[in-house]
């Protein structure tokens, strides 16, 4: 339902970097060999090779789940890469799930040396994702049905995808994915293009298929963005009264046609309620993809 991208390399980067391995060994590059355990030097010198490992991973705090298939990922390639039997995960809770402190929100069987070497990196990846789900679902709750929470290209380089697959799963919405999917036309665009005019239209004759949106510093530049075709109007760093005017204005320019606004900058929790009362169509706040990461630990019953 949310697409979770691909994430192969991402599991086997992180598992190699914890490991002191080749990242090529997680990905079938390499021959698989159960030596790759004992790069765990304190798993190798206390844990049986025999032994088996049940136990559960459970929610130390509030919060909404996300990464559980990244879990078993991980573990899929750990085992693969070792020669040893797969790591069973059995999920307790969907995946966007609302939990509370000590929630257990999966199961876990397996190689107890396999499942300790897998459990940092499995762990910081469904930690991070549930971080941003969960302030991806409170930052929409509190803006209501009728304004839209939109994310940013502020991520941590290399988890983008990841990233905007958890604020989807929270219930706010993508932003652009990159520079490749979307203009968006910025102050240092319209200052090296010749005006806003001139960077909207300009923006039109070469990406016909894309959907355009334009920022604004002032009510005025708002007016002739949308005058000039802009999809939607990015009111920068605008106080709620000169927002409210800036919308109203934008709507009028634009006449019969769509073109929906947006508000950036200085954009908190905080003010979600009264940016709503402005009337603008969506805020986009980069504290939903640098959330901070929801804790989850490991426990054996």
């Amino acid at each position: 339902m949310h697409g979770l991208p691909p994430s192969d390399d991402l599991i086997a980067r992180a598992l190699a970097e914890d490991l002191g391995v080749e990242a090529a060994r997680f990905l079938g590059q390499m021959s698989a060999d159960p030596a790759v355990l004992d790069a765990d030097v304190t798993g190798a010198a206390t844990v049986p090779v025999d032994a088996g490992f049940t136990g559960r991973i459970v929610a130390r705090e509030e919060g909404v789940v996300c990464g559980l298939a990244l879990v078993e990922r991980t573990y899929q390639l750990l085992a693969a890469a070792s020669a040893q039997p797969e790591v069973s995960c059995f999920p307790l809770v969907a995946e966007g799930a609302d939990v509370s402190l000590g929630d257990a929100v999966l199961e876990i069987e397996g190689p107890v040396r396999l499942v300790l070497v897998g459990e940092r990196t499995a762990l910081n990846l469904l930690m991070q994702l549930s971080g941003i789900a969960t302030e991806a679902r409170r930052w929409q709750r509190a803006a209501g049905d009728a304004l839209t929470v939109t994310d940013t290209r502020k991520t941590l380089p290399g988890l983008r995808a990841l990233s905007k697959y958890a604020v989807r799963v929270g219930g706010a919405t993508n932003h652009r994915v990159g520079l490749h999917d979307m203009v968006l036309i910025k102050d240092n665009h319209i200052a090296y293009s010749g005006g806003v005019t001139a960077a909207v239209e300009a923006a039109r004759a070469t990406q016909p298929g894309m959907q355009v949106e334009c920022e604004a510093d002032t009510i005025e530049q708002a007016v002739e963005a949308a005058s000039a075709g802009a999809d939607y109007v990015l009111l920068d760093n605008m106080d709620d009264a000169t927002l409210a005017q800036a919308v109203v204005a934008v709507r009028e320019a634009a006449g019969d046609r769509r073109c929906l606004t947006e508000a950036s900058g200085r954009v908190t929790f905080e003010r979600l309620l009264s940016l709503a009362a402005t009337g603008v169509d969506r805020v986009s706040a980069s504290a939903l993809t640098l959330a901070r990461p929801l804790d989850f630990g490991l426990d054996a019953t």
